[in-house]
């Protein structure tokens, strides 16, 4: 038995932390010394949230720009706005145990309190604390059997750690004690032996490779001093593996194996490495086959014995959607070729296993959008398909986590690029039917991208745990949802008029089902499903009593096929039995004509099972109702295969219709890309022929002053003939002068 203090309630604990700090008139209050306390932002907080929590909105005048303390003390109390009292004196004790955590061991000196005897496992129930919509339960001091006072806890853990938390379907952040990690995205985290192991990650544009391990019992966070395995040393020194982000870490055996993940490194081939718990060393594995290129942001799951890698990011930021499977007792690889339609190169989604067949795909990212698409894959037949999700479909979303509780899929964070998701969404993988969980407010690490999830379980309860995350800051919270029980799930997820649908992708993903469901309406409209272990009892108890049941039955059939048929139905048809025995549809709308001459279709056949079987009843007193039986359920089973052969139609055509607009939608963005290539190529053009025209312009100047050139040159060179032959003319003139006795007359003209 050990002695607890019960702590103080709110607002006495806000008026405890408030004298502690010295802002209630007390002898301690004294600007200067809390501000030699605390640093100058501190300090103005917590006196804008005094002033909220004790006066209200900030009404008061600005102050003089003269006097720049008062100035951001106003300013500080101004941007509170209209925040509640209440939710300030939790703000301002928050803050003062963040900078001071043992405040209150110190101000609980000069408190009485009442003192009780409690167990230290007590699980007391409490009511949380509401902030930013994430549950943060109240912390109170507890006393240990020696009278030492152990550091300020949370109320709901308490020497339990974790498994002490009562709030379900909400976030609380627990106090982690212990060498916090450092704030990281795209890390991988694993849960053994209720410990979650941290390893690896991204920080401001570094890859990390620590290892750190939180003791989930005692909230405490340690670093593992891991080493490498070397065949050249005897005793391997402590060194860092290669650095990575964006991998996958998989809890196989006592070993932590180390998926794919960037590295600094291009040329880096596809990694499996693995950490021995025992002797925490990492060594490589040496993996046969033809292993897949190096990537990033991929899914690995573990299905049995082998881990099924999916989709990423190559190192040239190539999206990827290829199939790969490795054993892991032969360490072999297997590129997978799966028939369908696959989901579109991918990185930064979630996948899941359902009933250790059906791998399931959602979400993530390419280089231009995100996705909120749901994949199935069949790993027996190694099919793809694409199944209509039904209730609240989540945003479309990359970089979150995900992690299998049962048959329930919990999804927690990723983004847009633009904003955060901000809700905590479950997938029951039988009925593909969404739901939301909770939901949180702000830019919290929950809304964050490359966040991680894992599920440990302490105290025969699972518990969520989420870690990490970057939402414009890198974080390295701890946060921990306690989901409720599966039946609480299973009614918030099945309440309200769910098509019946949903049950058909059901048995669609349970092939193997023996029991068939039949749907009740209450009283309140909401929809329970009765499991029927085998339907020819019932009907044989009922025709050897000479019951007349075939009404309500068809009513029953009719409707369920009508239901079955209409998924995405506004008004519900409601079938009302007349005196006669006759159905009568009263309200439809927004009904496919295929599937409303199928339903007549139906009916009529009923009706005349119905009218047959009346007959056979009248005529032989109820005798041979094993050979009527066998007949109904042929004509059934005969229609409810044709019925299934239009649902599958239906569903391949909605496929193509869906995959034929994906196609449209790339084929317009390439034709707005040629086109404004396109575009470019025609201004280039023009220019081109502008300047050949320029340049034909010029040579046509440059052809006619060659032949002007030309023309002058031939003219030169007459006149230089012309020249020449006059001179040999003056010559010859005066040779028959000198024969005739003449003289010239002077030396010019010789």
């Amino acid at each position: 038995m050990a002695r607890a203090s019960s702590g103080l309630a709110y607002p006495e604990r806000f008026y405890a932390a408030a004298a502690y700090v010295g802002f209630d008139g007390s002898p301690n209050s004294n600007d200067k010394d809390i501000g030699s306390r605390f640093s100058n932002d501190v300090a103005l907080i917590l006196y804008a949230l005094y002033q909220q929590a004790t006066v209200g909105p900030c009404n008061v005048p600005k102050p003089s720009l003269w006097n720049p303390v008062e100035q951001g003390k106003w300013k500080s109390w101004k941007q509170l706005g209209n925040m509640v009292s209440a939710e300030a004196m939790r703000l301002f004790v928050k803050i003062l145990e963040e900078e001071e955590p043992g405040w209150y061991s110190r101000a609980s000196n000069s408190v009485l309190e009442p003192v009780t005897d409690v167990q230290m496992n007590h699980n007391a129930i409490v009511e949380p604390i509401i902030e930013n919509r994430i549950s943060f339960a109240e912390t109170k001091t507890i006393s240990a059997e020696n009278g030492g006072l152990i550091e300020t806890q949370d109320i709901d853990v308490v020497s339990q750690g974790l498994g002490s938390v009562v709030v379900y379907d909400q976030w609380t952040s627990p106090p982690i004690t212990g060498q916090r990690p450092k704030g990281r995205y795209e890390h991988a985290a694993a849960v053994i032996e209720d410990k979650m192991y941290i390893y690896g990650g991204n920080h401001n544009g570094r890859y990390l490779s620590d290892l750190h391990v939180l003791d989930l019992r005692s909230c405490t966070w340690s670093k593992v001093e891991a080493t490498v395995e070397s065949k050249l040393v005897e005793t391997p020194s402590p060194v860092n593996i290669t650095p990575s982000a964006g991998h996958s870490l998989i809890p196989w055996e006592n070993k932590l194996l180390s998926i794919a993940g960037h590295t600094k490194d291009p040329s880096e081939t596809f990694q499996v490495k693995a950490f021995d718990l025992q002797i925490g060393t990492w060594s490589m594995l040496n993996t046969y086959g033809k292993p897949p290129v190096s990537r990033g942001g991929q899914s690995v799951t573990l299905v049995g014995t082998t881990l099924v890698i999916f989709g990423g990011q190559d190192a040239k930021q190539t999206l990827l959607n290829d199939l790969h499977i490795l054993d892991l007792e032969t360490l072999t690889w297997d590129e997978i070729d799966a028939v369908g339609l696959p989901p579109s190169p991918r990185s930064g989604h979630a996948a899941a296993v359902h009933a250790e067949r059906y791998l399931l795909i959602f979400g993530g990212g390419s280089h231009a959008t995100c996705f909120n698409d749901l994949h199935v894959l069949d790993l027996q037949t190694m099919e793809w398909s694409r199944p209509t999700q039904q209730g609240e479909i989540p945003v479309p979303r990359a970089g979150h986590a995900g992690v299998t509780v049962g048959e329930n899929w919990f999804i927690v964070g990723g983004g847009d690029n633009k904003s955060g998701a901000s809700e905590t969404v479950v997938l029951n993988m039988s009925t593909l039917a969404w739901s939301v969980v909770t939901s949180v407010e702000g830019r919290v690490p929950l809304a964050s991208e490359g966040l991680s999830l894992v599920v440990g379980s302490l105290n025969g309860e699972d518990i969520l745990i989420s870690f990490g995350g970057y939402n414009g800051h890198y974080n390295s919270e701890v946060n921990v949802l306690k989901p409720s029980h599966k039946s609480t799930l299973q009614s918030k997820i099945m309440e309200g008029p769910v098509p019946d649908s949903v049950s058909a992708v059901h048995n669609a993903t349970n092939p193997t089902r023996d029991l068939e469901s039949e749907f009740e309406v209450g009283q309140e409209g909401k929809i329970r499903e009765t499991a029927i272990d085998n339907f020819e009892p019932m009907v044989c108890g009922i025709l050897r009593d000479n019951i007349t049941i075939l009404p309500s039955f068809e009513t029953c059939c009719v409707s369920a096929v009508h239901n079955a048929t209409n998924p995405t139905r506004d008004l519900e048809s409601e079938f009302e039995v007349g005196q006669e025995g006759k159905i009568r549809e009263t309200a439809i709308d927004n009904f496919e004509p295929m599937v409303f001459r199928m339903s007549y279709l139906i009916y009529d056949q009923f009706y005349f099972f119905h009218l047959k079987l009346e007959y056979t009843q009248k005529s032989k007193g109820g005798e041979n109702c094993e050979h009527i039986l066998a007949m109904l359920k042929a004509e059934k089973e005969e229609l409810e295969s044709s019925l299934n052969n239009e649902k599958l139609l239906s569903l391949q055509l909605k496929q193509e219709l869906a995959d034929a607009e994906a196609r449209n939608t790339d084929l317009y963005k390439v034709l707005q890309s040629v086109r404004g290539q396109l575009a470019s190529e025609q201004s280039r053009c023009f220019k081109l022929e502008v300047d050949v025209a320029e340049l034909r312009q010029k040579l046509q100047t440059m052809e006619t002053l060659q032949r002007e050139l030309e023309l002058l040159q031939r003219q030169k060179a007459t006149s230089e003939q012309v020249a020449i032959n006059a001179k040999q003319r003056q010559g010859s003139g005066g040779v028959w002068g000198w024969l005739a006795g003449s003289t010239p007359q002077n030396a010019d003209d010789a």
